[in-house]
């Protein structure tokens, strides 16, 4: 994972644990087959993948409605 990636995503999604969580469930569906939202590079990890569709505003978080 870049570290410069990381600190780009953070400034959107400030809340560290709720980035940890965007980005686990978007590598979980990544790794599950799901295609990538951006055009990928070679040197690309999993993790870079799901950190640039969350700066590019590929990927963004749903607040649920309460009940």
């Amino acid at each position: 994972m870049k570290s410069y990636l990381l600190e780009k995503a953070a400034e959107i999604v400030p809340d560290p644990l709720v980035l940890v969580n965007l980005v686990s469930q978007r590598v979980r569906q990544l790794n599950s087959g799901r295609s990538p939202l951006i055009p990928v590079r070679p040197s690309m990890g999993i993790a870079d993948i799901a950190l640039t569709e969350i700066i590019e505003g590929k990927i963004k978080r749903v607040e649920k409605a309460e009940a």
